[in-house]
């Protein structure tokens, strides 16, 4: 649920990666931190345990535009991996205005990667979301392993709704900003249809 701030004329919304533990949910925030001007991003906030790694930043990229009159600000956030933190997954999907399904390609992570995607709509419906009605885009990290299962396989087990999906190495960059600038595009059509 996006929030309106009238005085600094600002529409906020919140988009989640989602996925198993250690599957690059992090290393695609840092990179777009890294990558994005300083002007056009807040500061990254890590809170993290001896296993559990929670990122947080927000950024105004100035090439989205705006929405009658109001610039879009996007906070990102990572859930953690690991199911044992399900209370925090919950807690950060509250509010949520879509999500970036990240999945490991490793061929023994394919359980863990269906697992995750089930606990995500588990988590989604107890919040009283819909993924039907939620924009979310996938994207099937670590592309460059030589242990990466086919993408059409990964297609099949995780993407029977056809919603847009990426290959990506986020340690180099390769779709990190793909899967971004989709799921802030997709977005902003469903602020634009509320609007």
């Amino acid at each position: 649920m996006s929030f309106v701030n009238y005085s600094s004329r600002e529409i906020n919304t919140k988009i989640v990666y989602y996925g198993p533990g250690l599957c690059g949910k992090t290393t695609n925030l840092r990179y777009i931190f890294t990558k994005t001007n300083p002007q056009a991003r807040g500061k990254m906030i890590s809170l993290a345990t001896e296993t559990e790694r929670t990122l947080f930043f927000d950024f105004l990229p100035l090439s989205l535009g705006e929405i009658r009159g109001f610039k879009t600000r996007f906070h990102l956030y990572t859930v953690p991996g690991q199911v044992f933190y399900d209370a925090s997954r919950k807690l950060i999907l509250k509010g949520v205005d879509g999500i970036a399904f990240v999945a490991d390609s490793q061929v023994e992570r394919m359980e863990a990667n269906l697992e995750s995607f089930e606990n995500m709509k588990v988590n989604l419906k107890e919040q009283g979301y819909d993924l039907e009605r939620i924009p979310y885009v996938i994207q099937y990290n670590k592309r460059d392993l030589p242990n990466a299962a086919p993408v059409e396989e990964m297609r099949k087990l995780l993407n029977d709704k056809g919603v847009p999906d990426f290959e990506g190495v986020a340690r180099s960059g390769d779709g990190v900003f793909d899967t971004l600038k989709t799921i802030c595009k997709l977005v902003i059509i469903e602020l634009r249809k509320g609007k």
